[in-house]
């Protein structure tokens, strides 16, 4: 192995950090330089992610290789048998990516709304960073604990900070906290309940080893204490309640990070640790948490079609979306209960668990397109309630093209990203969990509705009335006779997000190739 090999994810993590410092010690009059070097730091853990997928592809995809790459192992606490171990698979290579991506993005279009405290910013956006890849990598229970909490501060002072205080910025933050730091209540006696059991911290070891195996009581037990950590962060009905405030409150790129990636590391939890360390217990529950996701999905989309506050709309949206995660999950889990050769049970099982972490990463795109294209109208009309709006479909073309395409995407139309995940998502329900399949299919009608009549209809068809609304003003904050279009740097932040549900939406197998080897290698081993 190479330099880079060995490497690779340990750059990818820490560098944010290593910029996060750097911004603390640049002059904090010069903000200039500050947003320049963020953006510019940023890029290169972009650049060592599209190489890992890259190399990831040649070298464990394409040969049929497969499984954990890249690992390293080093003792950290050894009193405790706590080690720094990380590695990389078909699961986490592509999250790694769409990380790294809309970190870039996010810091970008902060570069050009973020007005205040700017060095703070800057440096706890990086050091978020750090967090979130962090724990797509951890191969050991504490390490994954750490950096699971070191996500948490940092959003919650970018949303207290600098979320807008008509939306109370400090509750919203406060309850995100809270939320947050009850799962990780769980999480932590969890990861003790796993230690008791097995002797080791590491994730892939104690797999092996069973957790709990002669103790079902127990088993159960910690499964769903990890459960509720992990449902919380999704967040799963009932958990749901502090993302509409926290969403509606962060600055834009918070809102983009929260939907894209935060809301994913809960669903990735499901897959890295309940599904092959307590197996048992997943398949006894698994039709619980399909329920549970479809009820999200159904709930989430009737919530959405009531808002009349556009970010609050597409805040609840995820809820709706996250649920179809859920769904395939659950249908793969409650398939480990039959026979894998009977009707192919099997390739639907893989079907379902494919839909699944499709959806985890064509939502990060989608919804982190929606949310920006919030904060484009925001910056101008400074209202987000959806009767202030009409007519702008001829009056800003740009920005009409681009919500056209994330909303359709969103909807799941077909040549766009969104489709195949829902498409793999039910194919697979339809196969272990019929009823709740069907009653799920709901949730993709009444998104259909919210989507051309929340938003296309109320905000870019009809009429224009300037007598309705008149308070426009450019992005430099200055007055305007009416609505102005998308600006260079907010196409520049978008378009790349469109090209990808473009991309996926006609080529999906350059993703599905990494999500469906973590599927299939995952079922074989557990079935």
């Amino acid at each position: 192995m190479n330099f880079l090999d060995n490497s690779v994810l340990t750059l990818i993590t820490f560098l944010p950090l290593i910029g996060s410092i750097v911004v603390l010690l640049l002059p904090k009059n010069n903000e200039g330089l500050i947003k320049r070097f963020s953006v510019l730091w940023s890029l290169i853990p972009l650049a060592l992610s599209v190489w890992l997928a890259a190399d990831y592809f040649m070298n464990y995809v394409a040969t049929g290789v497969g499984g954990m790459a890249y690992e390293i192992r080093v003792s950290w606490i050894p009193s405790l048998g706590v080690n720094y171990h990380v590695g990389a698979d078909g699961l986490s290579v592509p999250l790694i990516f769409l990380t790294a991506l809309l970190t870039t993005l996010g810091i970008y279009y902060s570069t050009r709304v973020i007005r205040t405290r700017v060095r703070e910013f800057f440096a706890l956006f990086l050091f978020l960073a750090t967090g979130m890849f962090g724990v797509f990598i951890a191969l050991d229970l504490v390490l994954f604990y750490v950096f699971w909490e070191i996500g948490l501060v940092p959003m919650y002072f970018m949303i207290g900070i600098w979320g807008q205080e008509k939306d109370r910025p400090q509750y919203a933050a406060i309850k995100f906290f809270l939320y947050t730091l009850a799962g990780s209540v769980f999480m932590l006696l969890a990861i003790i309940g796993v230690y008791l059991s097995t002797g080791t911290f590491d994730i892939i070891d104690a797999a092996a080893k069973g957790v709990w195996a002669n103790m079902p009581l127990y088993a159960t037990l910690s499964f769903w204490a990890f459960f509720v950590a992990f449902a919380i962060k999704v967040p799963a009905w009932p958990f749901h309640t502090w993302l509409p405030d926290a969403h509606t409150a962060a600055p834009t790129a918070g809102s983009v990070i929260l939907a894209g990636v935060l809301l994913k590391l809960g669903a990735y939890g499901f897959l890295r640790i309940l599904m092959p360390m307590f197996t048992d217990s997943f398949r006894q529950f698994g039709w619980v948490v399909a329920l549970i996701g479809v009820i999200g999905i159904v709930y989430g989309a009737f919530v959405s079609l009531a808002q009349k506050d556009l970010k609050r709309l597409i805040a609840y949206s995820s809820v709706s979306h996250m649920g179809y995660v859920l769904l395939g999950i659950g249908a793969a889990a409650w398939a480990l209960n039959f026979d894998p050769d009977q009707g192919g049970l099997f390739d639907t099982a893989a079907m379902a668990l494919n839909g699944a972490t499709l959806q985890m990463f064509f939502h990060g795109l989608i919804t982190g397109a929606l949310f920006f294209l919030v904060g484009v109208i925001y910056e101008r009309a400074h209202t987000r309630d959806l009767a202030k709006f009409g007519g702008l479909s001829g009056l800003t073309p740009y920005f009409y093209a681009t919500m056209m395409f994330a909303g359709f995407a969103s909807l799941g139309l077909p040549g766009l990203a969104g489709f195949w995940a829902e498409f793999f998502t039910f194919r697979g329900a339809f196969g272990v969990v019929p009823i709740l399949a069907v009653v799920g299919v709901i949730g993709i009608v009444i998104t259909a509705a919210y989507i051309l009549y929340r938003i296309i209809q109320n905000v870019f068809l009809g009429p224009y009335d300037a007598k309705r609304w008149t308070h426009w003003t450019t992005i430099e904050g200055e007055h305007a006779d009416g609505p102005t279009d998308m600006a260079r740097f907010e196409k520049i932040t978008l378009w790349p997000l469109v090209f990808f549900m473009i991309l996926f939406g006609v080529l999906p197998s350059l993703v599905l190739v990494y999500f469906n080897q973590f599927a299939v290698e995952t079922l074989r081993a557990l079935f």
